[in-house]
């Protein structure tokens, strides 16, 4: 979805990008920015995250679980009906926003789906792949 803000008397164009819990690892995982990769692919973004990827990410094994979850409170965390995968993709469908995620069960659901996407290449840069919503 794209959301027009004013600032310094410019409209802004901003995508919205549903994150999922892979994608808030990713940071930590591969050393980058995730905001600035962000930005240097479509511009000005406005982070969501489905709330029961919250909980997801408290009860997670991981080292960098606690990173994540502070990373999260920078964004706008969003209830959702469905929880994991499904509430990734339910925002996004909302949102008609893009889906970062490096999970490939996911990706291929969204492509099915025709959402726009973005992912980890080479575990150095991130890539677009624009989608093309398929109406049922």
């Amino acid at each position: 979805m794209e959301i027009n803000r004013v600032w310094r008397g410019r409209v802004v164009v901003m995508q919205t990008v549903v994150l999922d819990t892979n994608a808030l690892l990713m940071p930590f995982e591969m050393g980058f920015n995730l905001d600035l990769s962000v930005l240097n692919l479509l511009g000005n973004a406005i982070f969501v995250i489905p709330r029961p990827l919250i909980g997801e990410l408290r009860n997670l094994k991981n080292k960098y679980a606690p990173a994540a979850l502070r990373l999260a409170e920078n964004y706008e965390i969003i209830p959702t009906k469905a929880i994991g995968d499904d509430s990734v993709i339910e925002l996004a469908l909302k949102t008609k926003g893009y889906v970062l995620t490096n999970d490939k069960i996911l990706r291929k659901r969204l492509k099915k789906l025709g959402l726009g996407l973005i992912y980890l290449r080479s575990s150095t840069h991130l890539v677009v792949e624009e989608g093309q919503i398929i109406q049922k």
